[in-house]
């Protein structure tokens, strides 16, 4: 038999079946069951890569201990114990809750070169990651509060 004939998958087709095994399927909705789902600042933030102004957000100045949540599909993004304050006005994390939970995509909008972090579950867009932040990653995940839903532990 040949090799062509094996199933081979790839490390972003294997993470996708163990997504799954876990319940943690993909989740994609129109843009109108979005709409319907958040409320129009969430929707501006989430689906369409917007901003909420600094040092406005609900989870800015948050040290409650717990969980942060995806806002649109629920998907545990970071955890109080990475949480810092890095005084940018949006709510800062020195790590994701695991590295399969976000997504990175280069943005150079707005004249500027930049990484956009996403929710891996559901590609609703969080805010940026930055090369400033503590040890031992080094990175600062600045991301918008209204992005996000608390669960304390």
């Amino acid at each position: 038999m040949s090799s062509a004939n094996y199933f081979r998958p790839t490390a972003s087709g294997i993470i996708l079946l163990l997504r799954e095994a876990m319940g943690m399927a993909k989740v994609e909705k129109t843009n109108l069951e979005w709409r319907e789902q958040l409320t129009p600042e969430q929707y501006r933030v989430l689906r369409e890569s917007g901003t909420e102004r600094p040092h406005t957000g609900e989870y800015n100045q948050h040290h409650e201990t717990g969980n942060y949540h995806c806002m649109a599909c629920g998907a545990e993004l970071f955890t109080s114990d990475g949480k810092f304050d890095s005084g940018c006005g949006w709510p800062a994390f020195w790590v994701a809750a695991a590295g399969d939970r976000i997504t990175r995509i280069e943005d150079i909008s707005h004249g500027m070169r930049r990484v956009e972090v996403r929710c891996a579950q559901c590609d609703s867009h969080l805010g940026h990651v930055f090369e400033d932040g503590p040890e031992p990653t080094g990175e600062r995940y600045c991301i918008n509060s209204v992005c996000l839903q608390f669960r304390s532990s």
